[in-house]
């Protein structure tokens, strides 16, 4: 059934055009293309899509390619969007980015804009795909989480004919597309690195106090820090004096971090540190996923007490 669907969706895309859903591309907009063919899906009020130029952002993607094919770079060219106080995508468009900080522009948002093919008018299927990973090898248990994977270009589903309109002409994508191989000629390949892993004891839970994004960990001569990289765009946006990395050595916070735990967790003041951290809890009254997660633990009560009441009265052996 798998193999139907994923067969199907890739004809209606390349035959068809027909836009399956997602997030749009910066520049533009999702438009109404009429009822759905399938009569029952029709039925139900199900509608097709299409893509439309957003009046607003195309321009931007313009300049973009236009700065890129004329040789400025892509920091150069996030930086001047920056300073001219354009939205970025994540800003333009904030009820699908709401997990986005909406800053300013960033190299990465640059680059997929250039990478994205879409832009010539073509639909384009299955650049990505979900893959369920196990949380920990170790413990599985503990279950699967989704994990968002890029595929090789050759498995990309294009569409044979120009079914939305142009932001950039095909010349001037295939010229960014070279430009962008250029840059990349001569270095090593994904296969020929070799991943390190370290081990960061405050993985994740490190915070910069000058612009309070979270810290990143960075081995320095065989010694474990915690770096805020503050990219220069986004001291344009935030008006913020921000050093250009702010290093932090682990070695010099788990020492005092493990005598305040050792202090705060001490016998005689274990119910004082339980309080405060109970009182330091968000207020998850009006939160939609504190709810939900509160009816699946409901449930999972009841399901056991049925389960508990129906061993007991010896109906499950």
């Amino acid at each position: 059934m798998r193999i139907r669907v994923r067969s199907a969706m890739a004809a209606q895309a390349s035959v068809e055009g027909r836009f399956l859903g997602g997030r749009p591309p910066y520049g533009y907009l999702i438009a109404d293309a009429g009822p759905h063919p399938n009569p029952g899906k029709a039925a139900d009020g199900k509608r097709l899509h299409r893509l439309e130029v957003d009046p607003v952002a195309a321009p931007v993607v313009r300049r973009i390619f236009a700065e890129y094919v004329g040789g400025r770079g892509i920091f150069a060219i996030a930086e001047a969007l920056t300073r001219d106080d354009i939205a970025c995508p994540s800003a333009h468009d904030r009820a699908r980015n709401p997990h986005r900080s909406g800053v300013a522009w960033s190299k990465g948002a640059v680059r997929a804009i250039l990478a994205n093919p879409r832009y010539t008018g073509r639909q384009v299927w299955n650049r990505q795909r979900k893959d369920e990973v196990l949380i920990d090898v170790d413990d599985v248990a503990l279950g699967h989480e989704t994990r968002l994977r890029w595929n090789e270009r050759d498995k990309w589903v294009f569409s044979e004919q120009v079914v939305h309109e142009a932001i950039v002409d095909p010349d001037t994508f295939t010229r960014a597309q070279e430009i962008a191989g250029a840059h990349g000629a001569g270095r090593n390949t994904r296969e020929g690195n070799k991943r390190v892993t370290n081990t960061y004891l405050l993985r994740g839970l490190v915070r910069c106090g000058l612009c309070d994004r979270k810290m990143q960990g960075q081995k320095v001569k065989e010694l474990l820090y915690y770096r805020c990289r503050f990219p220069n765009e986004y001291g344009l946006a935030n008006k913020v004096e921000h050093p250009v990395n702010v290093y932090l050595a682990e070695r010099d916070v788990i020492g005092p971090l493990d005598d305040w735990l050792h202090t705060c967790f001490a016998p005689h003041r274990l119910d004082e540190t339980v309080r405060a951290m109970c009182e330091s809890q968000p207020n998850d009254a009006h939160d939609p996923a504190a709810e939900a997660a509160r009816v699946v633990v409901r449930e999972c009560k009841q399901r056991i007490a049925r389960h508990r009441a129906a061993l007991e009265a010896g109906r499950i052996r």
